[in-house]
């Protein structure tokens, strides 16, 4: 078995090589070709943690898995991740273990990989302003993959602390070579900007409809809970909606389930999964003017073909530590 560790992952994932890997894997969930059970959630008694299992098998992949995390939202603004676990890879013709990495990193960059997929298929092929609602790990990586499908000439962000937005803004102008702004509200954030990612920890409302401006394109990323959501009813009911998966938006989404329930919103809203557009089976943007929503559940076919793509970097680089774990059958006679 190959072990890797989180710095490891980050060299052998780069978001320039994800990003195509995450239309792959999305196209190939549309072509039928994964196995993909709702995760299992377990709920940490009287607290919002929770502890998720992720399986995920492809056909398209010599290798299939589970994602096993942890989510603790109270981690946020800490020197920890609020998502920590580890991602095992077996092999699909023997069954063995072939390896075992980091998912902060896997969960990290692949969540926004989706979300640039999701922006190149239906932002304004000239939306060049950003708005970040929050600014901790998934701020920084969806900076990062949005610049990559996106010329982005203004980028803004606002964060409940301003001291997170202010180091934000400095680790984006030092890593990444991006201005950006810091916004004194979400609205002031919001107002004006073409592309809008929520990427908070929230359990309630961060984005709010009246902020919505014709031919907006929000990726709603946070919040993946049926008790937890980032995006008031309005701003979903103004929006054409589509999702990573149809079947986790309606189990697992309060951005969804909440305005459904509130008679807001109709099932007729979710226009299209992303593999569905990437495989021309339905169309993304028809006009400059129209809202268009993602929402962003997040699959255990991302985890498991971002590992792969890692993975496959790590044997032919030599990259990692071998670790023997058995499975091996003992020999005759012992």
């Amino acid at each position: 078995m190959r072990l890797l560790n989180q710095s490891e992952v980050l060299d052998l994932l780069p978001m320039a090589e994800c990003i195509p890997v995450m239309e792959e894997a999305l196209a190939s969930l549309s072509r039928g070709q994964v196995v993909l059970p709702l995760r299992p959630v377990m709920r940490i008694p009287g607290t919002h943690d929770v502890f998720a299992m992720m399986p995920a098998y492809s056909a398209a992949l010599p290798v299939f898995g589970v994602k096993m995390i942890t989510v603790f939202p109270g981690n946020h603004g800490t020197a920890l991740d609020s998502h920590q676990g580890a991602v095992l890879l077996f092999d699909a013709t023997t069954g063995t273990l072939a390896a075992m990495m980091d998912a902060s990193s896997i969960t990290a960059i692949r969540t926004a990989a989706v979300s640039a997929v999701a922006t190149r298929l239906l932002a304004r092929n000239d939306a060049a302003t950003l708005a970040l609602i929050g600014s901790g790990v998934q701020a920084r990586t969806h900076l990062e993959a949005i610049a990559l499908v996106r010329d982005l000439t203004a980028v803004r962000v606002f964060s409940r602390s301003w001291k997170h937005a202010r180091a934000f803004a400095e680790w984006a102008g030092h890593e990444l070579r991006i201005a950006v702004d810091v916004a004194d509200s979400a609205e002031h954030a919001v107002r004006g900007a073409d592309i809008v990612c929520t990427v908070t920890s929230s359990r309630e409302p961060v984005l709010f409809g009246e902020w919505l401006e014709p031919g907006m394109h929000v990726n709603a990323v946070g919040a993946s809970q049926p008790d937890a959501r980032e995006l008031d009813s309005a701003a979903v009911a103004r929006a054409r909606i589509f999702a990573d998966r149809r079947e986790s938006l309606v189990n697992e989404s309060a951005d969804y389930l909440v305005p459904m329930r509130e008679g807001r919103i109709s099932e007729q809203q979710v226009v299209a999964e992303l593999g569905e557009i990437l495989t021309g089976a339905a169309r993304g943007r028809e006009s400059r003017d129209e809202i268009t929503l993602f929402k962003s559940l997040g699959l255990a076919v991302e985890d498991l073909a971002a590992a792969a793509h890692a993975f496959a970097r790590a044997e032919r680089e030599a990259v990692g530590a071998d670790v023997s774990l058995g499975g091996l059958r003992p020999a005759d006679g012992e």
